[in-house]
């Protein structure tokens, strides 16, 4: 049997609840359960129950009520004692509670922060509502001031902790609405003053202070508390301590993130003894020393990653907080951006994405922020130079980084240098006798010689020779040797810098078998940091599993890198000599060609199912170019999903490159159109809009009216995802023209509701209603009902824009309820939010709740960020609106992460103003007041007419 009193009071035997009486009954039983088991007089419960004015027949009333509970219970659970009563069970939710906090207190003392968190979160779950809820009587309502003070207090120390482990940006939205549900509670005030600091919105945290310190003169006549003025004092002075979470103790169980990403190191290394020697004594004084950086430089093949790698797995007990590596890319066309390679970084060191800043600057700085006080080896590989590694550097005694890269790195201060040249004769041969076998080697030990000489000593070259030698074993090493000599083309091109590597990667490429080679050469081709199985099988036109034997063997001779299971990466330079190969010996030499067409068919035909499964009923994928290559097909929308933003890279990759041929223009069109959620979700949409624009000028450079339309209309989109309604509406516009003058419909239709949308949020509310029944009419003579329905959608925003009410609430419920006919959930989801706000602007407040509740599960499964973080700003809007200003500020303050790095300054000023509003309602002006000014400014820039609404709420405030 087990009891509950932090709610109502309840008993449970078995699982089955049971009957606990009237009021006073439920008081009865509540003042034995909170004694802990001890026994409680009559003249003790009568006290509980009734206070200094009992009714005359307290005494049979307690006895009466006790009865009926030992019919309940049994007399083995309420038991008669000395005149009193007890109860005899410890199975009650407030002991649970007591022994997870204490367990969680020993655990944050031991330094496993992680395990005390999950224990308190554990406890305070157990709270469901008002705490003896409706239970009369003053022991009663004693118990319920004790027991929601010790619940508080609990939470503080949770939130406490959530500070500690960095997770602030997440703790902001639960402080603010914690704040406003207890205004003089000064701990709540501290933690979030803290927690806004640490997210970058110091001039928000002293706003909070300068509200409490008013509210507590006002309500109490009295200052802040000395730690919050300490506070204050700390940010003022951007104390560099208070930005950093508490470090974790290094005991086994603890929260700190330690990855270990290096790469395998290879079971055959080889030589390089002073180097290994010289790096390891250099990382292994790391510790307590100015940080340790060193660079290793050669030309491509050299062994500078086998090497780099080699030494840091050596080195790791040196660096217990972890290792991190990542392949900048350095050789190729587009090098990894530092504040991508640092946002990996900062989440592998378990930083959370939402507390991830957006500048590189700002994310270099967390960076050495979050490795302060840590001893971790930074392996940086294939460099493109100082300036790409310097964010990277961790700048902290205590660390180290490994830098490979093709160039000597002599403008990075303080770095050993390290000049990586070929392998001796010996080493060379060592090497050779690891792959191939010493019985092999040692029967033909000068053919052997030969062998590693014609490869030049060369690292990579001396791999590929003898794996192929290894893998043949009718082969001698005298057949070998004889084949490398007549390369007599390799000995002039290795003394050439960069064609020693071509010349090596050609001993490889000469050893495969047709079918291998042709494949080394086509897969080259394709752009793209990596390419799947499928889309594999799909440039060589085989089936899946023969795409995979060939690949496989590509792998084996270390043409190809296995980046991960079904997945293929060339080295940079791999791919720019499969090129090469390519042009000189690809018979015919269309078949390159045919080889990219087949691939951007592959990626078109299953990006237009990703989005026919998306978006029933929607006719986009009946006016996209034909495809003859067959893409894959999916059995549900999660899977389409995963596959698009898998593929997001090598798809947009695939568009750019196709973007030059007259004869793939319109189809890389196409595909981007179809892969709108990229754009749409803002998961890659700086890359897809710069496609869009390549694109775009492309078509207008060969005069592709169709094509230049449909790259325009993609523009068009992102732009109004972004909030550049301007640049959109122009986009729009010339989307109309274009795809007017070759009666290409569909674009126009699309067009025609850009430019109602850009004309709504511009306060053009004729020109949008002209823009919307047009789009509304293009759609049904297309027999788009999807489109149709949208623009019904967007229309109801507009008439409820214009004071029209009622037609707004019509045409969202027709809008929403043609997305269901055709089992549409995503744009349903659309639907539902146009009808969500019509709806709260006529005073339905609960029934707008429920459709903008179910939009937003919706965009939450279909990773739409936008509109997530949208939705969420409209719930608090009506929280406003309802008077529940609490819940607004906390759902703004959702809405401001789930936004950052998406949707536009302008959406992000709308989303501010609402949460000033609420902060102000809950007499928070300062911060409120910060707020309105940082929206104001974004206005301001924009030249908004919004400026002049925040302009008006900050003017009384300016005046007082």
């Amino acid at each position: 049997m087990r009891f509950g009193v932090l709610g109502p009071v309840r008993a449970w035997r078995d699982g089955t609840p049971l009957a606990t009486g009237s009021p006073q009954q439920r008081a009865l039983l509540a003042a034995l359960l909170l004694r802990g088991g001890r026994t409680a007089t009559a003249s003790e419960l009568i006290d509980a129950l009734w206070g200094e004015e009992p009714p005359s027949q307290a005494l049979a009333a307690v006895r009466t009520y006790a009865s009926r509970l030992r019919k309940v219970l049994g007399p083995e659970v309420l038991v008669s004692e000395s005149g009193g009563y007890a109860l005899r069970t410890t199975a009650l939710d407030v002991t649970t509670a007591q022994d997870l906090a204490t367990e969680a207190e020993k655990l944050r003392t031991a330094g496993d922060r992680a395990g005390a968190r999950k224990r308190l979160a554990r406890a305070l779950d157990l709270w469901d509502g008002e705490v003896l809820a409706s239970v009369p009587g003053p022991y009663a309502e004693a118990q319920r001031a004790r027991l929601e003070e010790w619940r508080l207090g609990l939470l503080e120390t949770r939130l406490d902790i959530d500070l500690e482990i960095g997770a602030h940006a997440e703790a902001v939205s639960e402080l603010t609405a914690l704040t406003a549900a207890h205004p003089l509670r000064e701990r709540l005030r501290e933690l979030l003053m803290l927690a806004l600091y640490r997210s970058g919105r110091q001039a928000e945290a002293l706003a909070v202070y300068a509200d409490t310190r008013r509210l507590l003169a006002e309500e109490l006549g009295v200052d802040p508390a000395p730690e919050l003025s300490r506070l204050q004092q700390r940010i003022l002075r951007a104390d560099a301590e208070l930005a950093r979470p508490v470090e974790e103790p290094a005991p086994a169980a603890t929260a700190v993130a330690r990855p270990a990403q290096l790469p395998a190191t290879v079971p055959d290394f080889t030589g390089r003894a002073s180097f290994v020697r010289d790096l390891g004594d250099r990382l292994a004084t790391a510790e307590g020393h100015v940080m340790a950086v060193s660079a290793l430089a050669g030309i491509g093949g050299v062994g500078k990653t086998t090497l780099a790698v080699h030494v840091a797995h050596a080195a790791r007990p040196h660096f217990p907080d972890g290792q991190l590596y990542v392949d900048l890319q350095g050789a190729g066309a587009r090098a990894a951006a530092p504040e991508t390679v640092l946002g990996s970084f900062l989440r592998a060191l378990g930083t959370p994405d939402s507390a991830i800043p957006d500048s590189l600057e700002d994310r270099a700085a967390l960076y050495r922020s979050t490795l302060d006080g840590r001893r971790v080896l930074v392996l940086l590989d294939n460099a493109r130079d100082a300036a790409q590694i310097r964010p990277l550097l961790p700048g902290t005694a205590g660390c180290a980084a490994l830098v490979t890269s093709r160039i000597r790195m002599v403008d990075l201060a303080g770095a050993h240098l390290v000049d990586l040249d070929v392998m001796s004769p010996e080493e060379a041969l060592q090497l050779f006798t690891r792959i191939v076998g010493e019985e092999r080697v040692s029967a033909e030990r000068e053919a052997a010689l030969d062998v590693v000489a014609a490869c030049g000593f060369l690292p990579l070259a001396i791999r590929i020779a003898a794996s192929r030698l290894a893998a043949r074993r009718t082969w001698t090493v005298s057949v070998l040797a004889a084949k490398l000599a007549d390369e007599r083309r390799r000995l002039d091109e290795l003394q050439a810098g960069d064609l020693a590597v071509k010349a090596t990667f050609e001993l490889g490429y000469g050893q495969l078998e047709p079918a291998q080679a042709r494949a080394f050469r086509l897969l080259g081709l394709a752009d793209g940091p990596d390419i799947s199985l499928a889309a594999a099988a799909a440039v060589l036109d085989l089936p899946p599993h023969d795409a995979e034997d060939l690949l496989e063997a590509l792998v084996d001779t270390s043409l190809v890198e296995s980046a991960a299971p079904g997945r293929y990466r060339y080295h940079d330079l791999v791919r720019l000599y499969a090129r090469a190969c390519a042009d000189r010996d690809e018979q015919p030499p269309t078949e390159k060609e045919a080889a990219l067409s087949r691939l951007l068919d592959f990626y078109l035909s299953t990006a237009a199912r990703v989005y026919a499964i998306e978006r029933p009923g929607d006719r986009l994928v009946d006016h996209l170019e034909p495809t003859e290559y067959e893409g894959l097909t999916f059995t549900d929308r999660h899977e389409a999903q995963d596959w698009l933003y898998a593929e997001a890279n090598c798809l947009l990759a695939c568009v750019r490159q196709s973007a030059a041929g007259p004869t793939t223009l319109r189809r890389a069109v196409d595909l981007l159109w179809a892969s709108l959620d990229l754009a749409e979700s803002g998961a890659n949409s700086r890359e897809y809009e710069a496609v869009a624009t390549v694109l775009r000028e492309a078509a207008g450079a060969a005069g592709d009216v169709r094509a230049q339309g449909r790259a325009a209309n993609t523009l068009a989109y992102v732009h109004h995802y972004q909030g550049r309604f301007d640049q959109a509406a122009r986009e729009a516009e010339e989307v109309a023209a274009l795809a007017g003058s070759v009666e290409d419909r569909l674009p126009m239709c699309w067009a025609l509701n850009v430019m109602g949308a850009v004309a709504l949020y511009q306060g053009r509310h004729p020109d949008g209603d002209r823009h919307f029944s047009h789009a509304i009419d293009e759609f049904r003579n297309v027999g788009d009902r999807a489109g149709e329905a949208s623009a019904l959608c967007n229309l109801s925003r507009l008439r409820l824009a214009a004071g029209q009410r009622e037609d707004a609430i019509r045409m969202a419920q027709q809008g929403a309820a043609m997305y269901d006919e055709m089992g549409h959930s995503l744009k349903g989801a659309n639907g539902r939010y146009a009808l969500g706000l019509a709806l709260t602007e006529n005073g339905q407040l609960a029934a707008a709740t429920r459709q903008l509740r179910e939009a937003l599960a919706v965009f939450v499964e279909s990773r739409q960020r936008l509109w997530e973080g949208m939705t969420l700003f409209r719930l608090a809007e009506v929280d406003i609106a309802a008077r529940r200003y609490g819940a607004a500020a906390a759902g703004s303050e959702k809405a401001l992460t789930v936004l950052r790095g998406i949707g536009g300054d302008w959406r992000r000023g709308n989303v501010l103003t609402v949460l000033g509003r609420a902060l102000d309602a809950l007499g928070q002006s300062g911060r409120a007041r910060v707020c309105w000014q940082e929206a104001l400014d974004i206005y301001e820039e924009l030249g908004v007419a919004e400026a002049a609404e925040v302009r008006a709420l900050l003017t009384p405030q300016a005046a007082a």
